[in-house]
């Protein structure tokens, strides 16, 4: 296939455009950068005044859009949150007029969310059948850009929203991080420690917009999270574990909001999330469990 990728050159873009590439499909990334050619994968410029990425897209099977600015920089400011919500909401809106204005329109859009469209609870657990929305930045931002993804089915072009959970890799996302006190031997309990933390490996992630790409019954609302969610003292418990390191200091949730501000949110609530239409189509998770995930993210260096 002829893929487009908005978002390409991120943490999960890189992984996908490997394994698009090593499955021999064709790969066009869009992009702002002045990227040289290098044989393998087409850079378009786009967002851009004066471009017009159709003109060299031409014909496209598939488009998948990981546009964004990242919600881990920042402390979330007003400037940043419009950040946030602005950079989806353009990219999306160009992915729609490309592909409106393309003589073949793409057989699928497959297009990032997060599972903070649900709101935090410690008592509820969330499927994609969950109508229950969060009244909150995040929870706006998700709803609003799934809304407008889903405009793309005017074309006869089926809509996927893949909705992220917390996703674990070595050279980004929230790992690292969360890594970090344990390494230092200063790792423990943060906040309440009930929140829940609906995790994936980042291979899991690629896998499995990959297999959307290929599942044509698959449409709407994807949860991309492990089968086994686990709550926060339990997941730092087994970094800890892992990394043969004590679980014992404590983390008060007003010294997280103190150094985190608003974006403490994403520490110290969480959802605990079930993969339903992953499991029900016959995904199979590559790391179903936590310290299986682990173990490759922290001790394969």
């Amino acid at each position: 296939m002829k893929i487009v990728i908005a978002g390409g050159s991120g943490f999960i873009g890189k992984k996908l455009t490997d394994m698009l590439l090593a499955e021999g499909h064709s790969i066009v990334i869009l992009t702002r950068k002045n990227l040289e050619q290098d044989g393998k994968v087409e850079y378009v410029r786009w967002l851009d005044k004066g471009t017009s990425p159709e003109k060299e897209i031409r014909t496209a099977d598939a488009f998948i859009n990981l546009a964004g600015v990242s919600i881990n920089d920042g402390r979330w400011s007003k400037t940043h949150q419009k950040q946030i919500y602005d950079s989806r909401m353009t990219a999306t809106d160009e992915i729609l007029r490309i592909i409106s204005v393309l003589p073949e329109k793409p057989a699928v859009l497959i297009n990032a969310s997060a599972i903070g469209i649900y709101p935090a609870s410690v008592k509820t657990a969330y499927t994609e059948e969950s109508s229950d929305r969060a009244d909150d930045f995040l929870g706006k931002t998700v709803h609003d850009w799934e809304n407008k993804a889903k405009q793309v089915e005017e074309y006869a072009v089926r809509a996927v929203f893949m909705r992220f959970g917390v996703v674990l890799g070595k050279e980004g996302g929230a790992l690292p991080l969360m890594a970090l006190p344990y390494r230092l031997f200063v790792g423990g309990k943060v906040g309440s420690g009930e929140q829940w933390v609906s995790w994936v490996h980042v291979l899991d992630v690629v896998r499995a917009i990959v297999f959307a790409l290929n599942t044509e019954e698959l449409r709407g609302p994807v949860n991309v999270t492990s089968p086994s969610p686990l709550q926060m003292n339990d997941f730092g418990k087994t970094i800890g574990s892992v990394l043969h390191r004590p679980h014992w200091i404590p983390v008060p949730a007003f010294a997280m909001k103190l150094v985190l501000g608003k974006k403490s949110a994403l520490v110290l609530e969480g959802q605990h999330v079930i993969p339903k239409v992953l499991q029900e189509s016959g995904f199979t998770f590559t790391f179903p469990t936590l310290r299986s995930a682990l173990v490759d993210l922290l001790t394969h260096y």
